[in-house]
């Protein structure tokens, strides 16, 4: 007859702290595989907006982030996003220019979009309507969460490409055309995708959707 033969204690503790390292393990990969696993969604249905014509929802990989707009500062400007909304153009659109913790950029509609990126031109492209003038704003702050309108180096060339900001930026105030804030959903734009060493990001997160929300 065979003895069966006891696990001594120590044995016993070197099994639970495997077995515990094991699902520590396993845990934690699901956890970084999963970057939108503790981001809070947003129930539109119990929000009441006063102005919803001015409220825009744009939906990436996390969610839906909320967006006010502010025709009362930046009235073509405004305009001009709307219209590319509307037009359904920022659908696709990426985002491949991201500095962590700093700002987010998107909106290259000719260039910049998922399905067709170019990176010898993006940053470029043009969206057919035209340049606008700048509409600055001396006292509209770039906190974290502001909008505003991308440019060259030069006043009066912005189009169609945006930025938003994920800290407060003073150089900014004065500098580029504010064109609203995020109401909800700054937490989201935090985990879209950054670069490593190059200026741009290579597989970019990217815009699923960008809606009125009158329109939803």
């Amino acid at each position: 007859m065979i003895k069966a033969i006891k696990a001594s204690k120590s044995e016993k503790v070197l099994f639970i702290f495997l077995v515990v390292l094991t699902i520590f393990t396993f845990s934690s990969f699901f956890i970084l595989k999963n970057k939108c696993l503790f981001i809070k969604k947003v129930n539109l249905d119990k929000i009441n907006f006063p102005n919803p014509e001015n409220i825009v929802v744009m939906n990436i990989e996390c969610g839906d982030v909320i967006i006010e707009l502010f025709p009362e500062i930046s009235p073509q400007s405004v305009k001009r996003f709307k219209i590319l909304i509307e037009n359904k153009k920022y659908d696709g659109s990426a985002f491949y220019k991201v500095l962590k913790k700093t700002f987010v950029q998107a909106g290259d509609i000719e260039f910049g979009n998922i399905n067709n990126l170019d990176y010898s031109k993006i940053g470029s492209g043009k969206s057919g309507l035209g340049i606008l003038k700048s509409e600055i704003s001396n006292e509209f702050k770039f906190i974290a969460g502001s909008v505003g309108l991308a440019r060259s180096n030069k006043f009066d060339t912005e189009d169609s490409e945006f930025f938003i900001t994920l800290k407060e930026i003073p150089i900014y105030q004065g500098e580029y055309t504010p064109i609203g804030k995020v109401v909800y959903g700054l937490d989201i734009l935090s985990k879209i995708k950054i670069g490593n060493k190059g200026i741009y990001v290579l597989r970019p997160d990217y815009i699923n959707t960008l809606r009125i929300l009158k329109s939803n």
